[in-house]
């Protein structure tokens, strides 16, 4: 009788550490995919862009001011070094490498991350942290409490890592790590020479620029609250559009102030101008051009591809027979336009725009867009066309 009880006892004891056991192994897989998953997704769509990052990086120098602002040449570096470590860091959680030495980097990573958000998220510097890249823009705020989540999931992973068996032998992980980071600089490597392998901004291939920068109907529009200013026997009063005194010559008109008061729906393409030699916007004249319509873009012609642009002379050649509009679009000064055209003797016209929309629309310098009755055709770096 107690020797059938106590075996009853230790059955009934053997089944809870069995649960007990599987409950932890179940946590600890969700919280190292969740991990996986975030450090993954965000070296990846990183890796696959690294100018968007370099951009970013910039932002972020520039937004600092003083020694930051005059070390913008590290961005590039800092893009592929960025992307590749939180690549290699999402793979080691996701197969089960070194998960103590990548919970130790990972915490340390984000204890730089965590007050570098949340000085984001409290003074804006920046509007979006560049986290996901185009891929997905969240708030700073919600970057700050992402990362608060991960520093926590990463401490359980730290904690706990000895309950989690390995897959592979020591010497196979290093060689993996090796071979994941060799991967990633190459993924960045290529995205740079040519275009990033997914394009996540408005301005992709297939896109109508003109549909892209409609407000749809029924969505809300920006609302501006105006204020007038008058004066009469030297006291100031505000007024509103509706009781200001319109027809009291007694009242003097000293000013006026515009607010915006509701941020209304913001379409996906909405700074798309391109203003041509005699300062006349063109934009809607080349948007709705029947056939097609070829733009160099080059968001800086300093930085640009000399090889590149006496390349865009031959496509321009080609244009010129075909009857086809052929501009190339840049946000630099006149002056170092004609220093480019003496250097390398384009004699394609140039028109200006906005230097982020120019950085957005490609990620070369100079890079190709074709459209075609206002619809984006084909994208090309200048080594591929």
């Amino acid at each position: 009788m107690n020797s059938k009880k106590k075996y009853t006892n230790l059955s009934d004891s053997q089944k809870n550490i069995r649960v007990i056991s599987k409950i932890r192994y179940f946590s600890l897989l969700c919280v190292r995919l969740v991990l996986a998953a975030v450090f993954i997704f965000s070296g990846f769509v990183k890796a696959i862009d690294p100018l968007g990052s370099t951009y970013k990086f910039e932002d972020y120098l520039s937004a600092f001011g003083g020694f930051f602002s005059n070390i913008t040449f590290i961005a590039f570096p800092a893009a592929i070094l960025l992307s590749t470590f939180e690549l290699i860091l999402g793979i080691n959680f996701l197969l089960k490498i070194k998960l103590k030495l990548t919970s130790i980097l990972s915490l340390l990573f984000m204890t730089i991350m965590l007050p570098l958000t949340l000085y984001i998220a409290l003074y804006n510097p920046v509007t979006d942290c560049g986290c996901f890249g185009d891929a997905l823009i969240i708030s700073n705020w919600a970057t700050f409490y992402k990362n608060i989540g991960i520093t926590i999931f990463v401490l359980v992973i730290l904690i706990f890592h000895s309950f989690i068996r390995p897959l592979f032998l020591k010497k196979i992980e290093w060689i993996m790590i090796f071979l994941f980071v060799l991967l990633s600089i190459g993924i960045s490597i290529q995205s740079y020479r040519h275009l990033p392998m997914i394009d996540f901004r408005p301005y992709k291939k297939g896109v109508n620029i003109v549909e892209a920068m409609k407000v749809p109907e029924g969505k809300p529009t920006d609302k501006y609250e105006t204020t007038l200013i008058y004066e009469k026997e030297g006291i100031k009063k505000e007024f509103t559009i509706e009781n200001y005194p319109k027809n009291d010559s007694t009242w003097i008109f000293v000013d006026q102030k515009t607010e915006l008061v509701q941020k209304g729906y913001t379409p996906p393409i909405h700074n798309f101008e391109i203003i041509d030699k005699n300062q006349d916007d063109i934009t809607n004249e080349l948007l709705h051009h029947n056939g097609k319509v070829h733009f160099i873009i080059v968001y800086d012609v300093r930085k640009t591809s000399e090889e590149g642009m006496k390349k865009a002379e031959q496509l321009y050649e080609k244009a010129k027979e075909m009857n086809e509009p052929f501009y190339a679009l840049t946000s630099s000064n006149d002056e170092d336009i004609e220093q480019l055209i003496g250097n390398t003797g384009i004699t394609f016209p140039f028109c200006k725009s906005d230097p982020i929309t120019l950085k957005t629309i490609i990620r070369a310098n100079p890079g190709l867009m074709t459209i075609e009755n206002g619809t984006i055709i084909s994208k090309l770096n200048w080594r591929d066309y």
